[in-house]
């Protein structure tokens, strides 16, 4: 029986799919086309067919994609979003690309009250594939006792030696720089979910400031809002000018 092109070229990159990541993006229908020699017409029809087996989806900014499952996030109490994979049987994995004593930024002195901070710029994997570049700064008294292999092993919350009352989370829309694309294996420009947390101690004051980037393709923030009085917007959102 004769084989459709389209069909065979959909066949080539299901061989492919095993071999990439989860979350991984493909290369453009534009590239796939030249490689292939046929038009960018046939390329989507392979592609599609892919995306009816679920092996394959596509988003806006990002292009093609190997499809999987999401990163999902619960934000009803102060944790680690790498516990949550753990339970999910998930492996989660720090790895720490920058660790270094330095003066605050403007924005980061005058959250945690100090002039000097730790800072420390890690990429976090879920079973290999990146899934978030986070960069966490804590005041310089509390960060002397830690070392690199901490961080990598441990949660700060566990690290500090402080009780912890709690933390506040904003996140936003963005789109990713060259640097964080290129760690979390994206399209310069593409959709990025950018979170923003201040952790206290019971006293209220910050003892960690952290800023976490999401490719948006693959990420999930899950809140469970309580019943309140009718309002025309959930509660905790507010508009950014």
């Amino acid at each position: 029986m004769r084989t459709i092109r389209y069909q065979e070229i959909a066949d080539e990159l299901r061989g492919r799919l095993t071999s990439v990541g989860v979350g991984r993006v493909l290369p453009s229908e534009s590239e796939l086309s030249t490689e292939f020699q046929v038009s960018r017409v046939t390329i989507r029809r392979a592609l599609e067919i892919l995306r009816d087996e679920g092996l394959v989806d596509a988003r806006q900014g990002f292009g093609w994609y190997v499809a999987g499952q999401i990163v999902r996030q619960h934000l009803d109490e102060l944790g680690t979003i790498e516990g949550q994979l753990e339970q999910r049987g998930i492996r989660p994995e720090r790895r720490v690309i920058e660790f270094d004593f330095r003066v605050a930024p403007p924005r980061v002195a005058s959250v945690l009250a100090t002039a000097q901070v730790l800072r420390v710029k890690r990429l976090n994997l879920a079973d290999d594939t990146p899934f978030a570049v986070v960069t966490v700064w804590c005041p310089a008294e509390l960060g002397h006792r830690l070392s690199r292999h901490d961080v990598e092993r441990h949660p700060f919350y566990e690290l500090l030696g402080v009780p912890l009352r709690g933390a506040t989370q904003t996140i936003g829309a963005d789109s990713v720089d060259v640097t964080d694309a290129a760690l979390l294996g994206v399209p310069v420009a593409s959709p990025v979910l950018r979170c923003e947390r201040i952790t206290t101690d019971t006293q209220g004051r910050a003892v960690l400031m952290s800023e976490h980037v999401f490719p948006a393709h693959r990420t999930e923030f899950v809140v469970e809002l309580p019943q309140a009085e009718p309002s025309v917007l959930p509660s905790g959102l507010r508009l950014v000018e």
